[in-house]
């Protein structure tokens, strides 16, 4: 009869157990010493090797010839115990036998010794189902039971067991097991059972398995019955997990900004049956994968979902930032939430596909953002190309060919190179011209600016007329500098960034609107409202603007620095002082 390759290979003894060797090696080493504890309480993820190490340990503790704590597996009492023949070992499942009668039985049943070994044990698994009365009941046998009883609990949930059973037992915390060990044990297994296992597909099966031996023996119990290679591809096909390669075509239409092509995928998968909130939900894990392998690229690989193979995800990871990956994991998270009381899924899904495609959409400060680096981006290519244009276009020196000498009889020559009439004899004979250079080529026209891709400058408008009755006050260029070295007042910033912004792009100028300027002691600090702010305006390009024009009005070099915060407050003497020295510039303003 066949059995079950989980069942078939499950450890029988401490040293088998694969990736709890912070558990193992204690219990080995209390069985060796004979310091066992009466209560034991087993927690951790499924199929980490809870039950497994329960029975394990009931075993070492009645072996009759333990090697090292580890049981010998040859005796009688571990033999009866493997098979399950011995009634003195009990495997009992708290989720069927949750209530306060089934344990007082219990109870009163665990006060008789053992007829086969020297302790009666009992396994309790899923210990949380129990009902608050049936835990009242067990308390009083778990705080003094007699000295051949042991409880081992198992469980899930921790944070549902009351703290009375904690307090009374010693904790062990199971931990997942890791892929390359999951990965490993695999390996060993399909060459002992004659399974051609591909390394790619040991890899795929193992991340699938969540930390789990048992998951990953079951799926390879699967893959196996299909016959043939087992590999990536395999894999995904016999577990059905296809469709994680149509969710990595939508991502790559997400990052390269299709919406067109986006749309049309999800369509297909709507019409294939595929619910819109399962395609967010694997839209999701793959872009927590992407973040994972881009934040943690080391030791990140342990926490991916294990759906999407290495190349799939290297492919997707070269098109996408971290501030691109946060945007999306965000807004699919927020679609997602509130798919669940949309009235037209559906609809809501390709708004959410819209927003991922293009930020901007979003309306919010990371629109603004989006839209500044991609003008950055298109500047960035722009430069290049105008660059590679200019370097095409640049005049190339002529090659230099030498031409073959020609002879140039002495009558044809010009009457002022004519020689004389001593030197006719010489002159008869054939002169050896110097060599002629080829014109140079025509210079190659420069390349055409692609459409979209150049960035111009925008011209500063005209001055407007003047109204009757009206005057406009001209921003002067260079605004003197502030009296003294104390912080400056509101006006002399206004009129600093004013003469600033007709040298700096449009991008700036909304940023250094923003700001605040202080000028003391040969320094000009600028006050952000935020880090973007910041960020925008803390380059070479703005500091230089800067720089001149601060320079044209204090007649000195200032330093420039950036802040994040309000500037300090001035003074109410030094604020009605600059209130009047303003007033004083204009003729028909009279301040008292």
């Amino acid at each position: 009869m066949y059995q079950a390759l989980y069942r078939k290979w499950r450890p029988k003894t401490f040293s088998d157990v694969i990736g709890q060797s912070h558990i193992t090696d204690t219990l080995k080493k209390q069985v060796a010493e004979g310091r066992t504890s009466h209560a034991y309480l087993f927690t951790g993820t499924r199929g980490t090797g809870k039950t497994t190490c329960a029975k394990i340990l009931a075993k070492a503790v009645n072996c009759e010839h333990p090697v090292n704590g580890d049981p010998c597996c040859q005796c009688p009492s571990c033999v009866g115990i493997e098979s399950g023949s011995f009634l003195d070992v009990l495997e009992l499942d708290a989720a069927s036998n949750n209530g306060v009668d089934q344990v007082r039985a219990l109870r009163d049943e665990a006060i008789y010794s053992p007829a086969n070994v020297r302790k009666r044990v009992y396994i309790v698994d899923e210990v949380h189902m129990l009902s608050t009365p049936a835990f009242n009941a067990l308390l009083k046998i778990l705080e003094e039971p007699p000295e051949h009883l042991m409880f081992i609990l198992a469980t899930t949930e921790l944070h549902k067991v009351p703290a009375t059973i904690l307090s009374r037992c010693q904790r062990f915390s199971f931990r997942r097991i890791t892929p390359a060990d999951i990965a490993a044990r695999l390996q060993y297994v399909a060459s002992q059972e004659g399974i051609d296992l591909k390394e790619d597909g040991a890899e795929l099966l193992s991340r699938l398995a969540d930390g789990a031996l048992r998951d990953a023996l079951s799926l390879l119990d699967q893959c196996a019955a299909s016959g043939g290679q087992i590999d990536s591809n395999s894999v995904l096909e016999v577990l059905g997990l296809a469709g994680n390669l149509q969710t990595a075509q939508l991502m790559e239409h997400i990052l390269r900004r299709d919406s067109k092509a986006a749309l049309l995928l999800l369509h297909q998968l709507y019409t294939g049956g595929k619910d819109v909130g399962a395609v967010l939900g694997e839209l999701s894990t793959l872009t927590r994968d992407l973040l994972l392998r881009r934040t943690a690229p080391e030791g990140g690989a342990a926490l991916l979902s294990g759906g999407y193979d290495t190349a799939t995800l290297d492919r997707l990871e070269q098109n996408a930032s971290g501030n691109r990956l946060l945007y999306l994991a965000s807004t699919l998270q927020k679609a997602s939430a509130d798919l669940y009381f949309s009235a037209n899924r559906r609809m809501d899904a390709e708004l959410c596909l819209l927003r991922l495609c293009d930020e901007s959409l979003c309306g919010d400060l990371t629109a603004l953002e989006a839209r500044i680096q991609r003008l950055e981006e298109s500047a960035a290519r722009g430069q290049i190309l105008r660059s590679a244009a200019a370097a095409q276009a640049a005049p190339k020196p002529a090659p230099v060919r030498q031409a073959a000498p020609r002879t140039v009889p002495a009558d044809d020559l010009p009457p002022w190179e004519n020689p004389s009439s001593t030197q006719q004899a010489a002159a008869a004979e054939p002169k050896e011209l110097p060599p002629q250079e080829e014109p140079p080529l025509p210079e190659e026209p420069p390349l055409p600016e692609e459409p979209g891709e150049r960035v111009l400058d925008i011209p500063e408008p005209p001055p407007l007329p003047e109204e009757p009755g009206e005057r406009i006050l001209d921003v002067p260029d260079a605004p003197p500098a502030p009296a003294g070295n104390s912080a400056c007042d509101p006006n002399w910033w206004r009129a600093l960034s004013e003469s600033c912004k007709g040298r700096l792009p449009p991008m700036y100028r909304a940023f250094l609107d923003m700001c605040q300027g202080v000028w003391e002691n040969g320094q000009l600090t600028i006050y952000a409202p935020d880090e973007i702010t910041l960020g925008r305006l803390d380059n070479d390009r703005v500091k230089g603007v800067l720089s001149g024009e601060t320079e044209r009005a204090t007649g000195s070099a200032p330093r420039i620095l950036f802040h994040v915060g309000e500037p300090p407050q001035s003074a109410p003497k030094e604020n009605l002082k600059n209130l009047l020295q303003f007033g004083s510039r204009f003729d028909n303003i009279e301040i008292k």
